[in-house]
């Protein structure tokens, strides 16, 4: 289990914290002055060296958030103990998923896999050079900091030049939508009256997709419009009214742009079916095929998903005409993360243990998971209002706030970022030191995906999970 000498560095006033240029944790802080120390408890993973949990609980004792949006004295904050069930996944099935389903917490507890071989460096067939595509898009391509193509790109992109309907088999953070973009911008230029759709789970990854396409198709006149909710659907009717090459969106507002008749779909010769896999699993697939159905025949697929299942096959049976299948699947994620538990003692709180954490210096850019939207909004809130730079993506935050928020986490202006698992799918964000399961997921499959937002690009990563 992890183990730390937790020590909060600043205690007392409103100066920063001592040596970490952390945020400074005044009297004027909603939950009142953070103790200077504090012990995790004897039951914690964690070991402190004389320490007092006494101090902490009442330095806390005279402004403590009220569930209900209050604020009372003299008892633990929602966040806490919760043995009855805090609103920020305490206890309760709100904490775990459905009663009897609890996820084995062995599951959360493993070492990165550290090898002493040199890793083998993929070597690619081709170079951007080699690609039969447009010098304008060459040179895009080399703007952007493309040096040479990796696995998926290298395998994939011939057979899409070609007209090949392809199923790609890779991990988020492979380069997967560049295999896809980069042939698909070509065959527009090549034939300006081209349109391409996009279909995708989050609405956070279809803007990361526009902004990829965006930054490939600088100096062309080629267009683009994300149709997701969360955003005015008057906006994206407007924009539709114009030619567009690229839509790019969520199955939900699609099918409600195609039944108000603002999508034609029979205009479109070429789809993408990005995480598939999440699309099956979060129910979509009955507007996929609705989507499918509306597509002409013969027509260019493309498949993509991080997993193979029966039910997926059947989807590429259903969808795609003598697909080439491309698999390259990377390193289990989790065995470049370190995994750990940290027990919370029933003297502590679930968000003063967090505190403690996240005034560490190593904890540089932590991603935090939440079970709900309202509880991610709430923890959000309660970080920044103890001097945290903290932001919040959730589906019930517009578009534009998530955009901003997103921004600000990835450009490091915010050292945190709290998320549901809905709204990080797909989220590609570099050098994640810590990922946080500030609740315990519903299934086993959800802890993989928080995971795999840290250890990427063969570095080591850390995911600690809250245990009450």
């Amino acid at each position: 289990m992890y183990s730390g000498n937790f020590k909060r560095e600043g205690g007392g006033g409103t100066g920063s914290s001592r040596g970490s240029g952390r945020p400074s944790f005044g009297a004027s802080s909603r939950f009142g002055k953070p103790p200077a120390q504090r012990s995790v408890g004897g039951n914690s993973s964690y070991s402190n060296q004389g320490s007092s949990a006494s101090a902490g609980r009442a330095s806390h004792s005279s402004a403590l958030y009220r569930g209900g949006g209050g604020f009372r004295g003299g008892s633990k904050p929602s966040f806490g103990g919760g043995r009855g069930g805090s609103r920020f996944g305490g206890g309760g099935r709100r904490f775990g998923g459905p009663a009897g389903q609890r996820i084995d917490i062995s599951k959360f507890i493993n070492k990165a896999v550290v090898t002493t071989e040199e890793v083998k460096q993929y070597i690619s067939e081709h170079k951007f050079s080699d690609f039969q595509i447009d010098e304008r898009l060459k040179a895009n391509i080399l703007i952007k900091g493309y040096s040479a193509p990796t696995p998926i790109q290298d395998r994939i992109i011939p057979y899409i030049l070609k007209g090949n309907d392809v199923v790609g088999i890779a991990n988020t953070g492979t380069g997967k939508t560049a295999a896809f973009l980069i042939p698909l911008i070509d065959k527009v230029l090549r034939n300006p009256v081209e349109q391409v759709l996009v279909v995708v789970p989050t609405r956070e990854l279809a803007l990361q997709i526009n902004d990829e396409l965006k930054g490939f198709v600088k100096g062309m006149k080629i267009f683009s419009v994300c149709c997701v909710g969360g955003a005015g659907i008057g906006r994206q009717i407007s924009e539709l009214r114009y030619k567009n090459n690229f839509i790019i969106g969520t199955p939900g507002r699609l099918k409600d742009l195609i039944e108000r008749k603002n999508i034609n779909l029979m205009q479109f010769k070429t789809v993408v079916l990005d995480e598939a896999d999440r699309m099956l699993d979060m129910g979509f697939v009955n507007d996929m095929r609705f989507m499918m159905s509306r597509m002409p025949r013969p027509r260019h697929t493309l498949f993509f998903s991080a997993t193979m299942s029966r039910e997926i096959d059947s989807l590429i049976k259903e969808f795609l005409h003598e697909p080439v299948s491309v698999s390259v699947k990377t390193q289990d994620t989790s065995k470049n993360v370190d995994q750990d538990i940290i027990r919370i003692a029933q003297n502590m709180t679930k968000i003063d243990v967090l505190h403690d954490l996240l005034i560490k210096p190593e904890f540089a850019k932590v991603l935090i998971f939440g079970r709900t939207k309202h509880g991610v909004e709430k923890l959000s809130n309660v970080l920044v209002e103890r001097g945290f730079k903290a932001e919040s993506i959730h589906g019930n935050k517009n578009q534009s706030g998530r955009q901003r928020a997103l921004a600000a986490f990835k450009e490091g202006r915010t050292q945190i970022l709290v998320a549901t698992d809905v709204a990080a799918r797909g989220l590609d964000i570099a050098n994640v030191s810590h990922v946080i399961n500030f609740d315990i997921p519903a299934t086993y499959d959800d802890y993989v995906h928080r995971i795999g937002r840290t250890g990427r690009a063969g570095k080591t990563g850390k995911a600690l999970t809250f245990v009450e």
